[in-house]
């Protein structure tokens, strides 16, 4: 028989509150990043949420819970852009915009400038193949470590290394094309 101190425990995975607290903002923003039109995002970022409270119990690793979470988004940001091209194919594509106000009420400047921003941000990930983008955004915008990334996406260490290289060269490359020399920029 096996002592009960000799058997490794793994920490348990946390309630699906708890979950959704701590990741909401990681999992918006990997959809957006991701390709996810604004008018959109909700209910790309409520579906990943429902796969999550769905299928927490097959969590193998909790000490890994933000890699599998982003494989959830990955997937499920995945068969919303093939659901959207079958729409689009079929001519069924109707989009509603709805406006989505945030509580501190930011001033129209200061809306006009963050949307600058975005689109700036998005048109220079546009420019990136998907494979490069999603390292970037990975490493970049959601300051993950190379290790995490290799693991999330299931590819070689070097694979992000090199990736993630020509990316930066890529993305300094096209903003010093489009924003011109002196002008402040700062991150959306």
């Amino acid at each position: 028989m096996l002592d009960s101190e000799a058997v490794p425990t793994l920490p348990p995975v946390p309630p699906f509150s708890t979950v959704y607290k701590q990741y909401f903002g990681f999992v918006w923003s990997s959809a957006r990043r991701l390709g996810v039109a604004p008018e959109a995002i909700d209910d790309v970022v409520q579906e990943v949420f429902i796969v999550i409270h769905n299928r927490m119990a097959t969590v193998e690793k909790p000490e890994a819970l933000r890699s599998w979470i982003y494989g959830v988004v990955r997937r499920t940001v995945s068969d919303h852009h093939r659901s959207r091209r079958a729409k689009a194919a079929s001519g069924e594509n109707l989009v509603t915009i709805g406006a989505s106000r945030a509580p501190d009420q930011p001033t129209p400047f200061d809306l006009k400038e963050q949307s600058e921003r975005w689109a700036l941000l998005s048109s220079l990930l546009d420019e990136l193949d998907e494979a490069k983008r999603e390292v970037f955004v990975l490493a970049e915008l959601h300051e993950l470590r190379a290790p995490e990334i290799a693991e999330m996406l299931e590819i070689p260490l070097n694979t992000v290394y090199s990736r993630l290289r020509a990316a930066r060269m890529l993305f300094e490359e096209a903003l010093a094309r489009r924003v011109p020399e002196g002008t402040e920029t700062r991150r959306p």
